[in-house]
């Protein structure tokens, strides 16, 4: 693709390589605005994902209820278990589980005993409605008290818990200064609202948190009769419940975690600022390179004019500049950034990856960026009158 962009762009691909090091310097340029651009969007595309992650990998339910205040995992406000229990009036709801949810759990580290915060889900032990790598075994072991599994994805600072437990067989840790067995692990890994996850029976639970009351849940999961229309029982359980209730499908309680994450914190508004500053960057320095290449050949433009070379034949040069500076800026910012991801996840944990849709997104920001350099630059070219050069 970009051999046969480079024949039919000769003379454009001639004007920007004659000065080598302008060329060089234009597509670092380039390259550094896209990164930017990337590294935004990535961190960005990493808070999303892991936000919405439990919900998705680790929820199991065809519907759930929580309250009309519910934002965020990390700041949940919990309602009455009885809520819960009135969906089993609708004829269409096959069983309900109720969880619970904590961040203030305070995981003690193995190895070097330093405490850490750990987000901790108190699930029914007889149906528990969560995605788990090996339900037939780990649930048994839940069911007993002062059993947790953990998350193997978790910060590194909550200790190696995965290969202690994998040599051992079985760990004894500390949660919340008692003593608990972990039994099994699992897979959801870190976020910006909490570094690890512990799951535990309801039971358990409440022995972690002595002054919670085991009445109030934080959500309430809802299981369908095959068959059910989804949509449809959800409308009919909202107006079952009070005003003060949510019904939504797990998809659905992602989008409103992401929802807080975008435009209820100022996190979401700073990475798009970081977005915007690389695609002005880009612009700022594409223009002062086609406006340099085009100051320092207008007495070629000039005479080309007087040829009778038109204004569009010579704009069309200065855009086959651009696009060339485009397509060629963006390649090793890609490379670089995919690189970077691998880095930033094996630092933070975080699900943080290159996609099509980000790459397409910022190629085509970058052409964006160098045409409309383009366009600016363009009224310099305009001035090539051969009467005032000549």
């Amino acid at each position: 693709m970009l051999r046969k962009l480079l024949r039919k762009t000769p003379l454009a691909w001639l004007q920007l390589t004659r000065n080598k090091v302008r060329f060089i310097v234009a597509l670092s340029g380039i390259a550094f605005a896209d990164i930017l651009m990337f590294v935004q969007m990535g961190f960005e595309g990493a808070l999303y994902d892991s936000a919405m992650k439990p919900y998705r990998e680790l929820i199991q339910a065809d519907l759930a209820i929580a309250s009309t205040q519910f934002q965020t995992l990390i700041s949940t406000p919990n309602f009455q278990r009885d809520r819960l229990y009135q969906t089993l009036a609708h004829p269409q709801v096959k069983s309900v589980s109720p969880l619970y949810i904590s961040v203030a759990g305070q995981w003690r580290n193995p190895e070097t005993r330093q405490n850490r915060a750990i987000l901790i889900w108190g699930v029914d032990a007889g149906n528990p409605s969560v995605r788990l790598p090996d339900p037939a075994q780990q649930i048994p072991q839940i069911q007993q008290l002062d059993r947790v599994l953990f998350d193997r994805a978790g910060r590194p600072e909550y200790g190696d818990v995965a290969n202690m437990f994998m040599q051992k067989g079985e760990l004894e840790a500390q949660l919340n200064n008692k003593l608990v067995q972990v039994s099994g692990l699992f897979e959801v890994g870190s976020s910006f609202a909490a570094d690890g996850n512990i799951i535990t029976s309801d039971a358990t639970f409440l022995r972690l948190f002595p002054d919670r009351r085991s009445d109030r849940i934080e959500m309430g999961l809802i299981h369908l009769k095959e068959g059910a229309d989804v949509q449809q029982v959800k409308r009919e359980l909202a107006s079952l419940l009070s005003d003060d209730m949510r019904v939504l499908t797990t998809e659905e309680w992602a989008g409103v975690e992401k929802s807080y994450w975008e435009t209820g914190t100022s996190i979401g508004f700073i990475f798009g600022l970081g977005v915007a500053m690389g695609f002005i960057v880009g612009i700022v320095i594409v223009y002062q390179i086609l406006y340099s290449d085009v100051s320092d050949h207008l007495a070629e433009y000039a005479t080309l004019k007087a040829m009778g070379y038109s204004d569009r034949f010579l704009l069309s040069i200065l855009f086959q500049e651009a696009i060339l500076l485009a397509c060629l800026g963006f390649l090793p910012s890609f490379l670089l950034s995919v690189g970077l991801y691998q880095v930033t996840y094996t630092a933070t944990m975080l699900p943080i990856k290159m996609t099509v849709e980000r790459a397409t997104s910022v190629f085509v920001m970058t052409v964006i960026m160098c045409v409309t350099s383009g366009a600016i630059a363009m009224r310099k070219l305009q001035t090539a009158d051969p009467a005032d050069i000549f």
